[in-house]
Parts: C-alpha cells; sequence; structure tokens
C-alpha cells in the first residue's frame, strides 16, 4: 500500500463494516442488552464477557479457516441452528419472567459466563457477520499472516466495544424499570425482539 491513505483507508473501511455488520441488532447484541436491563450492569457483566470470549472465538476459527470445515460437514450447519434456537429460547423465557430489578434476590443468579459464550459460538448471525467483515477486507495483501493478525486484533477490539455498549444501553433502561408493570412489558419485548432477531439471522 502506497502512503499513509493506503493504509488507512482499508482500516477504517474494516471498523466501520465491522461497526454496521457487528453491531447491527443481533441474538448476541439483543442480548447484552436484555440482560442488562434485567439484570442490572454488575450482575450483567460475566455474561456479557461470555458473549465476548465467544465471539472472539467465532472470530478465531473463521480467521483458521474452522468454520469453512465445520459447515462443510453433513449436518453441521442444522446442528450449530438447533443448538443456537434452544439456548435462545431458555434465554428469551429467563429475560421475559426476570424479577423487577428492585424487587429482584442477589442471590438469584443472572446468566453467567457459559451461558454468554454458548450463545456466542452457536449464534448463527456471528459467523456470517465476522466471515463477511474479515474477508472483505485486505490490509496487507502480500503478506498474510499479518494480514490476519492485524485484522484479528482490530475485530477483537471492535466485538468488546460493541458489546459493551449494549450492555450499557440495557443498564441504562433498568432505573425505569423499577415499576413491575413495565418492567415486565420491557422484559417480554426484549425476550420477543431477542427471538425475532435469531430467526431473521437464522433466514439471512
Amino acid at each position: 500500500m502506497n502512503g499513509p491513505n493506503g493504509f488507512y483507508y482499508p482500516i477504517l473501511t474494516l471498523l466501520l463494516a465491522s461497526l454496521v455488520i457487528m453491531g447491527s441488532p443481533g441474538p448476541s447484541t439483543i442480548s447484552a442488552t436484555a440482560m442488562g436491563a434485567a439484570y442490572g450492569f454488575r450482575r450483567s457483566l460475566g455474561y456479557v464477557c461470555g458473549l465476548i470470549a465467544g465471539t472472539v472465538a467465532v472470530l478465531l476459527a473463521v480467521a483458521a479457516g474452522v468454520v469453512a470445515i465445520l459447515l462443510s460437514v453433513p449436518h453441521g450447519a442444522f446442528v450449530l441452528t438447533t443448538v443456537s434456537a434452544v439456548y435462545i429460547l431458555h434465554l428469551a423465557f429467563k429475560i421475559a419472567t426476570a424479577p423487577p430489578l428492585s424487587r429482584s434476590n442477589d442471590n438469584k443468579a443472572a446468566p453467567a459466563f457459559s451461558g454468554g459464550f454458548l450463545l456466542a459460538v452457536a449464534n448463527p448471525k456471528a459467523y456470517l457477520a465476522i466471515a463477511a467483515v474479515f474477508a472483505g477486507v485486505s490490509l496487507f495483501q502480500d503478506q498474510r499472516l499479518l494480514d490476519a493478525t492485524v485484522k484479528i486484533a482490530l475485530l477483537t477490539g471492535m466485538i468488546i466495544t460493541i458489546h459493551m455498549v449494549w450492555l450499557l444501553v440495557g443498564a441504562s433502561l433498568s432505573r425505569f424499570l423499577q415499576d413491575p408493570t413495565v418492567s415486565r412489558i420491557v422484559s417480554i419485548s426484549l425476550a420477543i425482539l431477542l427471538i425475532v432477531a435469531t430467526v431473521v439471522a437464522v433466514l439471512e
């Protein structure tokens, strides 16, 4: 790449593409928002860290070509989709039935790191979105290892930023959810949105 613009333009393109494609509403981002709203920032942090770790694992799998191998196995895509659907339905139920924060018992565990990790690695949108961003931009055309390493580092930063922003959005809603009726309406709405986002991701 010649000149500073030749270096920075592909990076800017990569970051903007990741923001639009990976940051748009989907099972992972919606669940981060829903957990923040249902359980507050602190109690949802472990779950969202699981989402981040799982999404980074998907990124590494995409970079290594593991996803292509997995999806080439008979019924591989179907198994991923089924696992995702079952877990997301379970998660949507927990969100819809979460008590108002003012009535929440701190001893009642919020979804944990493992739950977030499972959703992320079984999230059909994650594979499609990350593969599209990763393959869509080339930073170092003649240095494949360097190209992959830099893209992994940049996209990992974006994954962390995107999920934390969605969690903060959800947590900011929690102050309005002290009223049981409002809390129930918002929780059910977020649970439905999570299911809809998953169906859209599967059908895309």
